[in-house]
């Protein structure tokens, strides 16, 4: 991690912030312990609601993106590997000083390292905690400009972004769901994390929609979901789909849960939505939802639904619909 390497370059590993000007860094965990770096001049830089609601809760300036000159940058490597250059082509344009990179082996950062080298001189590494962290002293804008990467237009006209879900092209589990929807499906309807908006395209086909709520906490595929959404009905919330509120209840949700933040699957966080699903919908309310096959799901649903039905699936998912959420006496 970031705060186990950066200590060891700025404590006799060569590296020194710039005397004045801010810092920027670019997508850290909201975890991170970052006294290595002065904090009235740090500037996180975070597209993902949870990670950016964090850092202002803990008193840091925080942007959604970088904008104006940085003395330095920090980039912590994400996973995806066009997004991970994409932000080191930005740093490298906005940095007035250096820029350091540091990641996990599985993030890929031995291979950020090796086609750096073959490009500009790289100071360090430091390594530690199976990962590294390097910089450059003299980055320049056009050193990576071929790893500049922004919206992509994929082969079913729909826009996407490096580091969104499904950036690739339509997710197979939406289409799923989207195939097996009915074609009533209720007047107010959330897309829970809706992502670049795949499944609201198609809920906004059905009969009697008078609106739609996509709740997506990645800043980028929203939009995304802009541009590929344009119906009038459709409302854009940049939220935590775990703890946003609409305000009043909602007729149906629909959602493909995501299940992870690393590598490993995470499925607490799809039993996550499920619980904000039946919170959010009125008491006679439906939920439509898939999931990958080997995900503990149906227990969730069961305490949170009376009614609960696999309605169809294939090889890898299953397909749940789910209705009259139970309510706590408090609600």
């Amino acid at each position: 991690m970031l705060d186990s390497r950066l200590p060891l370059a700025l404590n006799g590993g060569g590296l020194e912030w710039p005397a004045e000007g801010r810092i920027a860094v670019f997508g850290p965990s909201a975890d991170l312990d970052l006294d290595g770096i002065p904090k009235d001049r740090a500037e996180i830089i975070h597209d993902f609601y949870p990670a950016y609601a964090a850092w202002k809760a803990r008193d840091y300036t925080v942007a959604v993106t970088a904008e104006g000159r940085y003395s330095a940058v920090v980039v912590c490597l994400p996973r995806a590997k066009v997004e991970a250059r994409a932000m080191i082509a930005m740093a490298c344009a906005l940095s007035d000083g250096f820029v350091v990179i540091d990641g996990q082996k599985t993030d890929g950062v031995e291979g950020i390292l090796k086609v750096m080298r073959s490009r500009v001189t790289v100071q360090g590494p430091v390594t530690k905690a199976h990962g590294k962290l390097f910089w450059i002293t003299e980055p320049a804008a056009d050193q990576f400009a071929d790893w500049v990467a922004g919206p992509t237009l994929t082969d079913g006209g729909f826009w996407t972004a490096p580091g969104v879900f499904s950036a690739d092209g339509v997710d197979l589990a939406s289409a799923l769901l989207a195939d097996a929807l009915p074609a009533k499906i209720g007047k107010q309807v959330c897309d829970l994390g809706a992502g670049w908006g795949f499944l609201s395209a198609h809920v906004l086909q059905r009969e009697g929609v008078e609106a739609v709520h996509l709740v997506e906490a990645n800043y980028a595929a929203l939009e995304c979901a802009r541009r590929n959404v344009t119906d009038p009905r459709a409302e854009f919330h940049w939220a935590d789909g775990t703890d946003w509120s609409p305000a009043h209840k909602i007729d149906t949700v629909v959602m493909n849960p995501p299940f992870h933040v690393g590598r490993a699957a995470e499925p607490q966080i799809g039993q996550a939505f499920v619980a904000s699903a039946a919170r959010l919908l009125t008491p006679q309310g439906h939920l439509w939802m898939v999931a990958n096959r080997h995900l503990p799901y149906e227990a969730e649903l069961k305490t949170r639904f009376i009614q609960v039905d696999e309605i169809g699936s294939d090889a890898r998912f299953k397909l749940f619909h789910a209705s009259r959420p139970l309510r706590k006496r408090r609600e």
